[in-house]
C-alpha cells in the first residue's frame, strides 16, 4: 500500500500563531505529525507551508514544499504541492493537518486503505461517535450524516440529524448516540485534488466554513468510516496545548 502524506502547516493562525512550531516534549508539533505519518507507513511525507520559519525547522526531518499564502484550505495548498512535485493522477494522497501531533497512525492507514478499496469514490475520511450532549450543539464539533453505503450526505456545525420530537416537543438534550463527529483527515487521488480546485467555491462551504462541502455540492462521493483508533484531542489555542501537556505529564507519572 503506497501513499503520500502531505501536511499543510500554516504559521498565521488567529487563535494560535506559530502553532506547528509549538514545543511538545522537546519537539515541534509538526515533527510529531511527521512521525505519525512514518508510523503509518507513508512512502513519502511532505510538509506544505507558506512560512520560512516552519520550512527551516521541518527541513531537519522531512521533505518540505513552499506554497503560496493565499490558499483558503488545506486541499488547495496540497494541489500546489502536486503541481510542484508532479505526482501522477493515480497517486494516493492523505491530508494530515500540521496541528494533529497525536493523530493515530492507524487512522492515516485506514483513510488510505479505504480509498484504494473504492476506485469510484472521490474522497475518504473518518468519523467517531459522540458521547456527550454538549458536543452535539458545539459548532466547533463538525457533525456528519451518511447513508447505508457510508457515503456522506452532509457535514455541518449544526445539530444533524435533528431529533424533532426530542428537541422540539420535549425540550431535552440531544441523544449523543445518534451523532458522529467528523475527523478532518482526508484521502484522495492526486487527479481528484486537481479537479477539486478547479471548482468554484460553493455557497455551502462558505456558509459553514467546511471545505469538504465543495465536493458534495458538485456531486462527488465522500466515503466515511468510523475511525479504528480514538481521535486525538484538538489543539486550537495555547490553552489547549497547556491542557494536553499537563495530561501527558500526569500520564507519564502514573
Amino acid at each position: 500500500m503506497s501513499f503520500t502524506v502531505v501536511i499543510p502547516a500554516r504559521f498565521a493562525s488567529t487563535r494560535f500563531p506559530g502553532k506547528p512550531l509549538a514545543d511538545i516534549q522537546g519537539k515541534p508539533m509538526v515533527q510529531h505529525v511527521v512521525e505519525r505519518a512514518n508510523e503509518a507507513g507513508a512512502g513519502r511525507i511532505i510538509v506544505a507551508t507558506d512560512d520560512e520559519r516552519i520550512a527551516r525547522v521541518a527541513e531537519g526531518f522531512t521533505e518540505v514544499c513552499m506554497t503560496d499564502s493565499t490558499h483558503t484550505s488545506g486541499t488547495e495548498r496540497i494541489a500546489q504541492v502536486l503541481d510542484i512535485t508532479g505526482l501522477d493522477d493515480d497517486s494516493v494522497v492523505v491530508n494530515v493537518q500540521g496541528d494533529e501531533p497525536f493523530v493515530p497512525a492507524d487512522n492515516i492507514r485506514q483513510v488510505a486503505h479505504n480509498l484504494m478499496l473504492r476506485p469510484s469514490v472521490s474522497m475518504t475520511t473518518l468519523a467517531t461517535p459522540i458521547h456527550h450532549p454538549e458536543e452535539v450543539s458545539n459548532p466547533n464539533v463538525v457533525k456528519v450524516v451518511m447513508n447505508e453505503k457510508g457515503h456522506a450526505l452532509y457535514f455541518s456545525r449544526s445539530v444533524i440529524p435533528f431529533e424533532r420530537d426530542r428537541l422540539m416537543n420535549q425540550s431535552r438534550a440531544p441523544d449523543p448516540r445518534h451523532y458522529l463527529r467528523h475527523i478532518g483527515l482526508y484521502g484522495y487521488r492526486a487527479g481528484y485534488v486537481r479537479r477539486y480546485v478547479s471548482y468554484p467555491a460553493s455557497q455551502l462551504e462558505q456558509l459553514e466554513s467546511l471545505e469538504q462541502l465543495r465536493a458534495l455540492w458538485y456531486g462527488d462521493t465522500i466515503h466515511v468510516e468510523v475511525a479504528n483508533a480514538p481521535p486525538p484531542v484538538g489543539i486550537d489555542t495555547p490553552e489547549d496545548l497547556v491542557a494536553l501537556l499537563e495530561h501527558l505529564n500526569h500520564t507519564n507519572q502514573e
